[in-house]
């Protein structure tokens, strides 16, 4: 069994910031706890917008809190996000998310699972990890 408390991991090595500090990512189940996908509690700051396309993973969405909005950047769709919505990218859908008013609390899902230290590059991709 796994017990992880956030305020155990808010500060250490496995919360990540990304580059223009628009986002902040909590890992708490990560590829070495051999689950098959991981878990993350992300923030997303307000009136930020984050440019994303993870060519190498699926992942699933929940808001908790707050609000933003995530753009499909294939059709053009912009979908409002809040408390409540869950989106999944279920065809390594590129797109651009979207701080709202305030911080918007999201809980992750990916697959196949990240290592902990990855980071987005240029591409708004993540690195597939062997």
């Amino acid at each position: 069994m796994i017990v992880r408390d956030i305020k155990n991991i808010i500060g250490s090595d496995k919360e990540i910031h990304a580059k223009d500090a628009q986002w902040s990512s909590r890992r708490m189940l990560l590829k070495d706890d051999a689950m098959g996908f991981s878990f993350h509690e992300t923030i997303i700051k307000a009136n930020t917008k984050t440019h994303i396309h993870y060519k190498n993973h699926l992942e699933a969405v929940y808001c908790v809190s707050g609000n933003g909005k995530i753009e499909d950047i294939k059709t053009g769709i912009i979908h409002n996000i809040y408390d409540g919505i869950m989106y999944a990218l279920n065809e390594n859908d590129e797109h651009n998310l979207y701080g709202g008013s305030v911080d918007m609390r999201l809980i992750c899902v990916f697959n196949p699972p990240i290592k902990g230290s990855e980071n987005h590059d240029e591409n708004g991709v993540y690195p597939l990890v062997d």
